[in-house]
């Protein structure tokens, strides 16, 4: 999968292959040069004591290709990373992982610009839907929406908690023409009977419930409105949606 795809391509870290650049005094590559390594991959720029470190650019067999900086062999500071899929990572590496701010183009357009850490979205970002134009804004912990966080659609947004990915606790609507529509999501059984064994089987699905319509507002998301509440809706009954799952 392209979100994890540079933990699949690993640097060749062995010393053998053609090397053609600068040496020091204890025949350690140093300096510019360029190196064909046994896989087939090649490198060239910048090394320090017959380790990568500098700038540099690293060309795989598979046709991936890393463009950035390099310490004790490892991908670390400012990079761009091409993989084979199209998709492209540009920003901060750590230690050969996509660590610190960076921006990910995914290969069906979408985006993903933020904090990253051990190749995960974590931290604060912002997600673009490419096909909707929908985006989320908020809170990531290791690769998925959590905690606050807002989902802003083409007329409306909604703004609340998250929790693996969904809407969960108390939030709000906000609609263009003025207003916000409050409320919570919960967690909902929904029965189904079985036609082959004539058997109810219980599943989870994700209710909106509203409480209250009023004027514009401050975004409090720990908030919960303690007007009286109407019967359990769909997000879409309420003009709502719940957001799509992002590029993994």
């Amino acid at each position: 999968m392209s979100d994890v795809g540079s933990e699949d391509f690993d640097d060749d870290q062995g010393y053998l292959g053609e090397y053609e650049g600068d040496r020091n005094e204890a025949g350690e590559r140093h300096g510019v040069g360029r190196a064909v390594l046994p896989n087939g991959d090649t490198y060239q720029g910048m090394y320090e004591n017959g380790k990568r470190s500098g700038q540099g650019t690293y060309r795989f067999k598979n046709g991936a290709r890393y463009i950035g900086e390099y310490y004790q062999n490892l991908k670390h500071g400012q990079g761009i990373f091409y993989y084979p899929d199209g998709s492209k990572y540009d920003g901060s590496w750590v230690d050969d992982q996509r660590q610190g701010h960076g921006l990910y183009t995914y290969p069906n357009q979408d985006t993903y610009e933020g904090e990253w850490l051990h190749h995960q979205r974590n931290g604060q970002g912002i997600y673009h839907y490419n096909d909707t134009g929908s985006r989320y804004m908020g809170t990531w912990v290791m690769g998925k929406m959590e905690s606050a966080g807002e989902f802003i659609h083409l007329n409306h947004r909604y703004q609340g908690n998250f929790l693996n990915n969904n809407p969960s606790g108390p939030g709000k609507y906000v609609f263009e023409i003025g207003c916000e529509q409050h409320g919570e999501y919960l967690q909902v059984d929904q029965d189904r009977g079985d036609a082959e064994e004539d058997e109810t089987v219980s599943t989870m699905v994700l209710k909106w419930k509203p409480k209250a319509v009023t004027g514009l507002s401050l975004w409090t998301p720990a908030k919960d409105p303690s007007s009286d509440g109407e019967g359990l809706a769909s997000a879409d009954e309420k003009g709502g949606s719940k957001p799509p799952t992002p590029e993994t």
